[in-house]
């Protein structure tokens, strides 16, 4: 006898290498450590594989010296079946509101180097920049998944969600993402907000995005599944759970238990949770686990990927102790600023401010430009209208403020961006670099030279010893195991 829901298939996006190393990782997965799984994921069956991100750009120019659009290019050669995905924000950078031209000139180059597909958030859920961004992307020939993000406050209510979602359907995008980047979802929420976002989708198809912070998200995924969300996002281990999202095998597993029929290849990425682990133990990078239910989470709203940065960052100085109470700070600063959705770049605007709260050891007493910027009304009049007045005016009144005031928003046309950030010679791809990063860390990139391959400890003999022959700056390889041993000279041929 088939299972009651054994006609009802599931499918799912893949998040591994853009939202899973994110959120566990803090964005040091280099692109040699993504290629020798890029295949196999390509063939699991996929809807989409999200691969890219505008804030990975400056981590990797600078910190990592990798190629962000080499990454998407090597990649793409790799997946030719599965539609490959970017996400962007209202702006390129983070704390900066980007020109109009020069984010079309990203869109159009994320669309020339292989990138199908931009699932696309703003941090209020404001439809004037929803409409905005589904302009640029359809000019650039890529086909939108549009974010409503969820978040919990006095003004985030179930109506707010129908009216949001509402203004969403109007538009040309090709899907609806519930997306929960905090993980602040329960079982309970979501049985009553996924019914009324399918309502008002106008029969856009629905995707269903959720993270672990708080243990739950997979039993959200299930709950979603239950009431006809076909799409699911999520990444395979060690980069799933903890602050990341679901585990594919995990989600599959109990969906299949329910009777609902995986439209996925488990089997053939068993060896790309086998590699991803190999990787996390030989670069000492963390592993998610499953976490238990921490009721603080949904006070602070920190989302995965501040999280992960929150414990490197605070690693480095020595003093991770304090994380829980920064955490802590984030629910204060948050709530005197109207409630802000702990989402980029907002996440980062206060996430920094409380740490900076913390370590100074007296709130407020140092403010970083950005919130300057937010109080003034620069990310929005809606936004800077729903801080606490008395904090407002505190802010408004400094003198960095005052400065601050006479900015205006940037409005630079392409012929100046072009002559600004390399002129003649100078391709579009390294312009945006050159604007994502700066002169000097591309330059720095660039004299670096190409990356070398990634050679793992489970790569087999013959893999290996090929590896180590294309490599130009050797001239000879000494390779040993018991019973067995190997010389390699490089010799000139005349």
């Amino acid at each position: 006898m088939n299972a009651p829901n054994s006609h009802r298939q599931v499918y799912f996006v893949d998040t591994t290498v853009r939202d899973g190393q994110l959120s566990l990782w803090a964005s040091n997965m280099r692109t040699s450590m993504m290629l020798p799984i890029a295949e196999r994921l390509d063939r699991a069956g996929f809807e989409a594989i999200e691969i890219m991100s505008s804030a990975f750009y400056k981590k990797s120019v600078r910190d990592l010296k990798d190629d962000p659009w080499e990454r998407i290019r090597l990649l793409a050669q790799r997946m030719k079946r599965t539609p490959l995905r970017s996400i962007r924000s209202r702006s390129m950078l983070a704390f900066q509101v980007s020109p109009p031209a020069i984010t079309d000139l990203w869109l159009g180059r994320l669309a020339a180097n292989g990138i199908h597909e931009l699932r696309t958030s703003d941090p209020s859920n404001t439809p004037k920049y929803w409409r905005e961004a589904v302009a640029g992307a359809k000019r650039a020939g890529l086909k939108t998944i549009l974010n409503i993000i969820y978040s919990i406050s006095p003004k985030h209510t179930d109506e707010y969600f129908v009216q949001r979602t509402r203004e969403a359907a109007k538009l040309d995008v090709e899907r609806i993402c519930f997306k929960d980047p905090g993980g602040l979802l329960t079982p309970e929420t979501t049985r009553r907000l996924v019914p009324l976002i399918q309502r008002e989708a106008n029969g856009k198809s629905v995707e269903f995005h959720t993270h672990c912070n708080t243990g739950l998200g997979s039993l959200c995924c299930l709950e979603a599944i239950k009431l006809g969300i076909t799409s699911i996002n999520t990444a395979i281990p060690p980069l799933a759970d903890g602050s990341s999202n679901p585990s594919l095998f995990n989600v599959a597993m109990n969906a299949r238990a329910l009777g609902y029929q995986t439209m996925i290849d488990e089997e053939i990425l068993q060896p790309v949770r086998d590699y991803l682990t190999m990787v996390a133990r030989q670069e000492k990078l963390p592993m998610g686990k499953p976490l238990e239910y921490d009721a603080t989470h949904p006070m602070h709203q920190v989302p995965g990927g501040m999280i992960s940065n929150f414990r490197f960052q605070l690693g480095n100085l020595g003093k991770l102790d304090q994380l829980p109470a920064v955490l802590e700070e984030v629910t204060r600063v948050r709530a005197e600023f109207g409630y802000p959705i702990m989402v980029t770049p907002y996440s980062q605007f206060f996430g920094v401010q409380a740490a900076i709260n913390v370590m100074v050891g007296e709130r407020y007493k140092e403010v970083t430009d950005e919130v300057l910027l937010y109080a003034l009304g620069y990310w929005g009049e809606e936004e800077a209208a729903s801080i606490d007045a008395n904090l407002r005016d505190r802010l408004v009144g400094s003198p960095r403020a005052k400065e601050l005031a006479k900015v205006k928003v940037p409005d630079i046309g392409l012929v100046e961006f072009r002559e600004k950030f390399g002129g003649a010679g100078v391709s579009d791809d390294d312009k945006l670099l050159n604007f994502f990063a700066g002169a000097e860390a591309l330059a720095a990139l660039k004299a670096a030279g190409a990356p070398k391959d990634y050679v793992s400890s489970t790569t087999p003999l013959v893999t290996l010893i090929e590896q180590l022959s294309k490599r130009q700056d050797s001239k000879q390889v000494y390779v040993k195991r018991p019973g067995f041993s190997l010389t390699m000279a490089r010799r000139r041929m005349d």
